[in-house]
């Protein structure tokens, strides 16, 4: 009861501030992950892939030393060091993902897989032990994302370079979702309606023609944003980003090829339930806004990367309270708070 009634105060005080918001200067980033550090630990600082794994993170880097190498950080950016043993058959570009605890999956495992395979490998959330999860899938893997919202049975959601975009259950088992007919990306679940897409459809981002797909749990496609340029990533910014007033809350990304960068969750608070993509070739930032009274997709650049941005992630009061899993109602309680502001979002855009 306590808890509910905090979650209660803090989606309360979120609401205020969702009022209240104005447009945002351009995105500024700190070195979250330092390059230093990368080098000590790995040899490498060409950041790929990165991970919000409750306690920790979890990253990779390109091609050269340790490329099918893991590594780990505190929740600060420090203590770098080698996460697992080095993952079999895996080179290139190396995607990772952390399972939520829901749809059979434990509680912050990580996930990994590379361009080069099809292939997703599973680790312990300690790193102690590693084995191969899911194989067969047509492409290799250029993205791993978890359903948080029960659209697609919680199960983790696989995108390859085929352009295929597969389910993935919790014992490995694979069923193609789509295929979208170019490279599929970036994936990330609107925590809203979206348009006329339903809170918590998929969206897939497609670096090569700079479009968005929206993705149905029965598989029908549709072509929802177009010209983002070189979209490489697509991340919703969570509907309570900031909530918390933790300082683990934030934008974290890898900023290829250098290091780990952040933004607070402050910058986010004039584009809650948006899209956010980044662009690979001209490393800008954009924020994919739909207009109700247009009926229309507004893309605008928000800010630009030092270098060029691979993985982006949100870290959120909800995934704060790991290690562990929230308990049911506590997860009910704040899904109703997330629809309460989704209703008072669309209000404040209708009325700005």
């Amino acid at each position: 009861m306590r808890l509910g009634l905090a979650l209660r105060s803090v989606f309360a005080a979120l609401a205020a501030s969702v009022l209240s918001a104005h447009a945002a200067p351009p995105l500024s980033f700190g070195e979250f992950v330092t390059t230093s550090s990368l080098n000590a630990a790995l040899g490498n600082n060409a950041t790929i892939g990165f991970a919000y794994a409750g306690d920790k993170f979890v990253g990779s880097v390109y091609f050269g030393t340790n490329n099918n190498q893991l590594y780990s950080t505190n929740l600060t950016g420090g203590n770098v060091q080698k996460f697992g043993a080095p993952i079999a058959g895996a080179s290139g570009e190396i995607y990772v993902n952390a399972s939520l605890g829901l749809g059979g999956f434990g509680p912050r495992d990580v996930y990994a897989g590379s361009e080069a395979v099809g292939s997703v490998f599973r680790f312990a959330h300690d790193g102690s032990t590693q084995s191969l999860f899911a194989s067969g899938l047509i492409g290799g893997v250029r993205s791993i994302a978890f359903d948080p919202f029960g659209l697609y049975g919680n199960q983790m959601i696989v995108a390859t370079n085929a352009g295929n975009v597969y389910r993935v259950s919790n014992t490995g088992v694979a069923s193609l979702l789509a295929s979208v007919g170019e490279d599929a990306e970036g994936l990330s679940f609107a925590p809203q309606p979206f348009g006329t897409f339903a809170a918590g459809t998929l969206f897939v981002a497609s670096e090569g023609s700079g479009v968005l797909r929206a993705i149905a749990p029965d598989g029908t496609k549709t072509i929802a944003v177009t010209g983002v340029p070189s979209a490489e990533m697509v991340s919703f910014v969570p509907l309570n980003l900031g909530s918390s007033g933790s300082t683990v809350e934030g934008f974290y990304a890898a900023n290829f090829s250098n290091n780990i960068i952040k933004a607070d969750a402050s910058q986010f608070a004039p584009y809650l339930g948006d899209a956010v993509v980044t662009g690979e070739t001209g490393h800008q930032v954009w924020d994919v806004h739909y207009d109700a009274g247009t009926g229309k997709f507004i893309v605008t650049q928000i800010g630009t990367f030092p270098a060029q941005p691979e993985d982006g992630i949100f870290v959120t009061a909800d995934l704060i309270i790991v290690p562990g899993v929230p308990e049911p109602e506590t997860y009910a309680l704040m899904l109703a708070g997330l629809a309460a502001l989704a209703a008072i979002s669309r209000r404040r855009r209708k009325i700005g």
